[in-house]
């Protein structure tokens, strides 16, 4: 395993971080596998985990909490909040009101009593950044949170948050966990600049783009993953997009034949090995998909194995841009973008 810096917080963390979005009804993992895969996880030298407050409806965190019992100060522990958490029209959203009281949620469900990093799921336009910051600052000063961080952020955003922080005093974040992945390249035009810059941390998400180069989707070989089965829409061939990032997933399996690797190893290497990266985010769901991803722990892609990848998908692309989450809200509503 390798281990990288934190951004600047002097934090050395995993290059493969665990995600626990799997745990609990999502992925229908019982507490058992769980805490298999984190003790796995853990002998195979990953200390962070990182789960949400919405995943499973909590489930999730409650399963990472009894999982790291007695050993919570060997892990970076992180998770988040902001999407909706039921029907209550104020139970999401990155207001004071909610960051306080959730966050003591996430806390009585993870068993601990604060977090490595508290991180804002979704950038949240209804609430200003001072609000946030200010509300997060106090968690950190109140010691329940030792960073802060955002997710999913447009470049815009993060330059916006970092100002903010320096125009009212307030700490600021110092990660953020982007969507990367060899078909989906955007953040390299816009966020990975900014995020080094800044010097931000980054814990990159869906590396193995939803399953499309765990090497289980080839051509014609029935898909049956399980983010197939969740999300069908997203790997429907008649789709121009997905059959363009089938296309591709059928020149990178040759690019990771005549490399000797697996896909695995090939998708996982090549986000780790942009300097603006410092870790993977790998979700599994069982303890084989996590062995198969430990496999790419130590991956270092030589040059001409990179350059061949940006042949197939150019630097700064996204396959399926449709699928982004950080899309300007007046892309997206009409509205906005008329008087």
């Amino acid at each position: 395993m390798q281990y990288r810096t934190l951004g600047r917080t002097g934090v050395q963390v995993s290059s493969l971080a665990l995600g626990a979005m799997n745990f609990g009804a999502i992925g229908r993992t019982t507490q058992e596998e769980a805490t298999a895969i984190v003790d796995a996880a853990l002998e195979g030298g990953i200390n962070v985990i990182d789960t949400a407050d919405m995943y499973s409806d909590g489930q999730s965190e409650e399963m990472v909490g009894k999982a790291v019992a007695g050993r919570r100060d060997d892990i970076v522990l992180a998770t988040k909040a902001t999407m909706p958490m039921g029907d209550e029209r104020n139970h999401r959203g990155s207001s004071r009101r909610w960051l306080v009281t959730e966050l003591d949620s996430s806390l009585r469900r993870l068993g601990v009593d604060h977090v490595d990093l508290y991180q804002i799921h979704r950038w949240d336009p209804t609430t200003s950044d001072e609000e946030t910051l200010s509300a997060l600052t106090d968690l950190q000063r109140a010691g329940k949170i030792r960073y802060f961080g955002s997710s999913t952020f447009p470049a815009h955003r993060i330059v916006q948050a970092q100002w903010a922080a320096r125009e009212h005093r307030l700490s600021r974040y110092v990660t953020e966990q982007p969507s990367y992945s060899i078909l989906q390249r955007g953040i390299e035009a816009h966020v990975l600049p900014v995020t080094e810059e800044y010097g931000l941390g980054v814990l990159a998400w869906s590396p193995l783009a939803s399953g499309w180069l765990s090497g289980a989707v080839r051509e014609g070989r029935e898909i049956t993953t399980s983010r197939a089965a969740l999300l069908p829409q997203r790997f429907d061939l008649s789709v121009p997009s997905n059959r363009a990032r089938l296309d591709a997933v059928e020149r990178l399996a040759e690019v990771a034949d005549g490399a000797g690797l697996t896909m695995i190893q090939l998708a996982l290497g090549f986000v780790t090995a942009h300097p603006g990266v410092t870790s993977a985010l790998i979700g599994p769901r069982t303890l084989d998909h996590l062995h198969t991803q430990l496999a790419a722990a130590d991956t270092v892609l030589p040059a001409d194995v990179l350059d061949a990848i940006d042949a197939i998908v150019p630097p700064g692309v996204d396959l399926a841009p449709h699928e982004k989450f950080d899309t300007p809200p007046a892309l997206l509503d009409a509205s906005l973008r008329r008087r």
